[in-house]
């Protein structure tokens, strides 16, 4: 995992609300979970493992998460987003587990988009 953060402004099916309080914005809340940024009305964490890179977004003004495939870094092409069945499961269970802890609801994690 890469990339610790700031914080930002979002909102959570849970009744979390953005009203400037670091202790109940789940962006800010999710910018203290390893690894995760905030940039804007988004937060942002990376993954690699088993030779696969992943850059994972959830957007708060929306409640939705999207999986991106990034490609290696000699590789030069572009990341492109993902059908999350073909994202592993225990990444998946653990983005499900950091918006939890961010007072999101984790069932978002598995809204289609």
């Amino acid at each position: 995992m890469s990339e610790g953060g700031a914080s930002g402004r979002g909102s959570g099916d849970g009744g979390d609300r953005d009203d400037g309080d670091p202790d109940t914005d789940p962006l800010a809340r999710l910018a203290d979970r390893e690894g995760w940024r905030v940039e804007g009305s988004a937060a942002r964490v990376h993954y690699e493992g088993e030779g696969d890179r992943y850059s994972v977004e959830f957007y708060a003004p929306s409640d939705c998460v999207v999986y991106w495939k990034v490609p290696p870094e000699t590789g030069g092409e572009t990341a492109v987003p993902v059908s999350r069945e073909t994202v592993p499961t225990p990444l998946r269970e653990r983005i499900r587990m950091d918006l939890d802890a961010a007072g999101v609801d984790p069932e978002i994690e598995r809204r289609s988009l």
